[in-house]
């Protein structure tokens, strides 16, 4: 297990929760980061933030202070 933000571009992964039930993790979750859900990596912006990932047929960018919060396995 890690955390979204500890991972790189190209890695894919799967959402198994949030650290805490916040309202930052109550919105990702509206926005798809659902546990269970695969997740990929696609890109950082030029300057590191934010990332860039895509969630289904989705995609979202997200703060790397956000990613924090969703803990993911990784596929190998």
């Amino acid at each position: 297990m890690t955390y979204l933000d500890k991972m790189v571009p190209g890695q894919r992964g799967r959402v198994l929760g949030f650290v805490n039930d916040s309202p930052l993790a109550r919105r990702l979750m509206e926005l798809g980061l659902m546990p269970g859900r695969i997740i990929e990596y696609v890109r950082n912006a030029p300057l590191s933030d934010p990332m860039q990932i895509r969630v289904g047929d989705n995609s979202l960018s997200l703060r790397h202070s956000e990613a924090s919060v969703v803990s993911v396995e990784l596929e190998e």
